[in-house]
């Protein structure tokens, strides 16, 4: 019996009855018979509620980009994995295949790694809704990169604390973007924090509205020419179960935003498991 596709109210009960009762088979069968991994687990899951320290798949080795595109390719990868709808319903919509994402991940993982971009390290994604959101963020998750969104309608000091708490070392953005009939000017409330954060060593910049913006030499440079140059061979970094995957900011409405660091193995799992039944995919 598998735990992964619910089709029934009864079925979703019985489920949820043995999640309660056995949590380490439920979420071990479903770990092993729905994802690629590189190595197995010690523990499904360890834990101490005193110190609210979890950890889920202890020890197990895999890379979530690996499952989420490139064990896809050989049977999906001429269908679409990715529907880019404009702002402008005069723009037609871009469909973008299982095949094409891997291939522009790849290449901007390589711009990444070739722009100094490590394991661990941080890189803040400032940007609009464009296919370069996701690519940027399969791209640092592919490499072993923590991305940190950012929501492309906070201001320049918002933007700051979140690339100083974090320490940032790049900020992916654009050149703007657009909220119905407006133009949003993004880069420069890139630049403009960028006057207090001296942790970033980079901005890479997408064409989106092509208005005329400020480039800071030694600093800024345009996306695509990069990814025209970057090859689209990239080998997938192995990643354990419990590093960082992303750092996801809280709005500030209450206080100083805080960061909540999201790991890598057990937000794959429960993710796609949720994402597969609540939205009944």
């Amino acid at each position: 019996m598998s735990y992964y596709k619910i089709d029934s109210l009864e079925q979703y009960f019985k489920h949820y009855n043995k999640s309660i009762r056995e949590p380490r088979k439920f979420w071990g069968k479903i770990a092993e018979e729905n994802f690629t991994w590189y190595q197995h687990w010690e523990k499904v899951v360890d834990f101490n509620m005193a110190e609210a320290d979890v950890k889920w798949f202890v020890d197990a080795k895999v890379n979530i980009v690996k499952n989420a595109i490139d064990r896809h390719l050989a049977r999906r990868g001429t269908k679409t994995a990715i529907i880019f709808e404009p702002n402008n319903p005069d723009e037609p919509a871009l469909h973008i295949t299982y095949n094409e994402l891997h291939q522009r991940v790849c290449k901007m993982a390589n711009v990444l790694r070739e722009q100094g971009i490590r394991k661990g390290d941080r890189v803040c994604i400032y940007l609009p809704m464009i296919p370069e959101l996701a690519v940027s963020v399969l791209a640092c998750a592919r490499i072993g990169a923590i991305h940190s969104v950012v929501f492309a309608g906070f201001s320049a000091t918002a933007l700051a604390t979140r690339i100083n708490d974090s320490e940032c070392k790049m900020v992916i953005t654009s050149d703007g973007g657009y909220r119905g009939n407006k133009t949003i000017d993004l880069k420069s409330i890139v630049d403009e924090a960028l006057q207090n954060c001296p942790s970033v060593k980079h901005v890479l910049v997408a064409k989106r509205t092509n208005e005329a913006i400020n480039m800071v030499a030694g600093r800024d440079t345009w996306l695509q020419p990069l990814l025209d140059e970057a090859s689209d061979n990239n080998v997938a970094e192995i990643m354990d179960a419990e590093d960082p995957l992303f750092i996801l900011y809280t709005s500030g409405s209450t206080g100083k935003p805080k960061g909540m660091v999201h790991t890598t193995a057990g937000y794959m799992v429960y993710t796609a498991y949720t994402f597969k039944n609540v939205f009944n995919y």
